[in-house]
């Protein structure tokens, strides 16, 4: 099985990925995570330092792909998690889409692309071009990332419209949102039901998520001297549980944008009379509904 987690820029993806695939490895599964991010920080929770990028390997072995060995490029993360960084091209240069490929390419010559109960893509920010899309060609399921925010959710229907997209031509399926470190979820629960989606989970606010990315370990790592956190694990262990009970996924329908301004941001204003959305016709930025 081959999962995708997008979301919106800082939203917590990278400390989503690898708890979830600490969870996974806890069911027994043989995980390998692979960061898609130039920034090439995906996996610092499970490694606790930044693993040399397939791309500064390849560019080590002049792109000599027989030159290259498993351990090369896949590091051993907390758990027993496989973990690989793509990298990307130098800031303002290249295309991250054409790194995946190149990380594929270099993973299926290992024979390693195979090897693995589950493959987790972690995927930098939104989705605004066909390269960060690129990890829906080899992924079996889209997870999203959120939160209970305007952005978040205004990013969450963009990837939604690249997964419809994707679905057209790959066999790929949308198993839900995340949402990650959220008290309240009134606009969560008003997109869904404007654009339904299954929500797998609702991650706690708590500080310990957002710390456990800053002291380079997974909240199962941090039971042994927190064991207080343990009912966390518990929220990535239901979520590991979900996606290997193979959901059927949806292909998911995005909102248009000016008709997803109007409803989140009239929600904003108008907190307590949630319906009065209905009735508005202009959003803050002044956007006719449709």
């Amino acid at each position: 099985m081959k999962i995708a987690v997008y979301g919106k820029g800082g939203i917590g993806k990278s400390t989503t990925s690898c708890n979830i695939s600490i969870a996974l490895a806890r069911r027994g599964e043989k995980v390998l995570q692979i960061g898609c991010d130039p920034k090439h920080d995906s996996t610092f929770t499970l490694t606790g330092f930044l693993i040399p990028t397939i791309i500064d390997t390849l560019q080590s072995k002049d792109y000599h792909y027989e030159d290259i060995w498993s351990e090369d490029v896949i590091h051993k993360g907390y758990g027993g998690v496989d973990c690989v960084e793509a990298g990307g091209p130098p800031a303002g240069a290249g295309c991250g889409g054409y790194v995946v490929g190149e990380t594929v390419k270099l993973l299926k010559e290992l024979n390693a692309f195979y090897e693995y109960d589950i493959i987790l893509f972690d995927v930098l920010g939104d989705v605004v071009c066909g390269g960060f899309a690129a990890p829906l060609n080899y992924a079996d399921y889209c997870i999203i990332i959120t939160d209970n925010g305007f952005d978040a959710l205004f990013a969450a229907n963009r990837i939604t419209a690249s997964i419809r997209e994707k679905a057209r031509t790959h066999p790929l399926r949308l198993a839900g949102l995340v949402g990650n470190r959220t008290s309240k979820r009134d606009l969560i629960n008003k997109y869904v039901e404007a654009c339904p989606m299954p929500v797998i989970e609702v991650l706690p606010l708590i500080e310990d998520i957002r710390v456990s990315r800053v002291k380079g370990k997974t909240l199962f790592e941090m039971v042994g001297s927190e064991p207080s956190l343990n009912y966390v694990c518990e929220y990535y262990l239901d979520i590991a549980d979900q996606i290997l009970s193979q959901p059927e996924g949806i292909v998911p329908k995005d909102i248009p944008d000016r008709e997803l301004f109007s409803l989140l941001s009239d929600l904003y204003l108008n907190p307590i009379n949630e319906g009065r959305h209905k009735n508005n016709k202009e959003n803050l930025l002044g956007f006719t509904t449709i």
